[in-house]
């Protein structure tokens, strides 16, 4: 074992916890752990509670005083909130590789959101907030990633706070559908999403209705500019649907 191997080990030594959901592969899938040697990587996965959640089963309490970083090994999860009058605000999906809850876990306040998992099998280790805080401390390069996550996320929040202050409704929805199709699959000047979002999902980010959603995006396929197949939503123009985002929010 090397030092830095020890140095992680002693600082989050402890008995390990059950896991019996654990794959064998552990923590190996997480972007941000991969800044670490598989040694350590096994170190952590053993100090993690190992839990696996149905469809819309809760995570992660908005309000919670629970400090643990949750990493999805397995599945998506969605951050969302909900309005005083119960409707359902959405922030962002996670994949499986990432991880929420960090915040609690860095500086000790309750928690900014829920978190619930998207179908079935999503499988989650949850870390503690004082080995967590203690491996990034004994890392720096794993510092500097988390940072610039935060920063991140930090801007993505600023974009959508300007849309929703400054953006019509149909504006918001094509504000969206950009983001959807930079994160799939490009080909040319198409981007295929997949799975097909469900606009009640958009409609909760964007804060508008299902039935505007429906609407504006049967003005989009209308224009050529969107084609719904089986399995996925395909931006047909994505330049085009960039110029018509920042257009109107006055960007480059």
């Amino acid at each position: 074992m090397t030092t830095s191997d020890s140095q992680t080990a002693n600082l989050i030594a402890g008995p390990p916890s059950s896991q019996p959901d654990a794959p064998a592969a552990g923590l190996d899938r997480i972007e941000l752990l991969r800044l670490l040697t598989a040694d350590q990587r096994a170190a952590v996965a053993r100090q993690c509670r190992w839990r696996r959640f149905a469809a819309d089963e809760q995570l992660i309490d908005h309000w919670a005083e629970t400090r643990d970083v949750a990493f999805v090994v397995e599945g998506r999860v969605r951050v969302l909130s909900h309005s005083a009058g119960g409707r359902e605000i959405s922030f962002s999906d996670i994949e499986a590789g990432e991880l929420v809850g960090e915040m609690s876990a860095l500086d000790g306040r309750p928690r900014s959101a829920s978190v619930v998992a998207l179908g079935d099998g999503a499988l989650v280790a949850f870390l503690p907030a004082k080995p967590f805080q203690a491996l990034v401390t004994a890392h720096p390069e794993l510092a500097m990633e988390m940072m610039l996550r935060l920063c991140d996320k930090l801007r993505g929040a600023t974009d959508r706070i300007m849309e929703l202050s400054t953006l019509g409704a149909n504006n918001r929805i094509h504000a969206e559908l950009l983001r959807l199709a930079k994160r799939g699959s490009r080909q040319g000047a198409l981007a295929v999403i997949a799975p097909i979002p469900v606009h009640s999902d958009i409609a909760a980010r964007v804060s508008t209705t299902r039935e505007t959603v429906a609407r504006v995006l049967s003005d989009l396929t209308r224009d050529g500019m969107l084609e719904r197949r089986a399995d996925a939503l395909v931006v047909r123009d994505l330049p085009r649907l960039e110029m018509l985002v920042e257009d109107v929010r006055g960007g480059p």
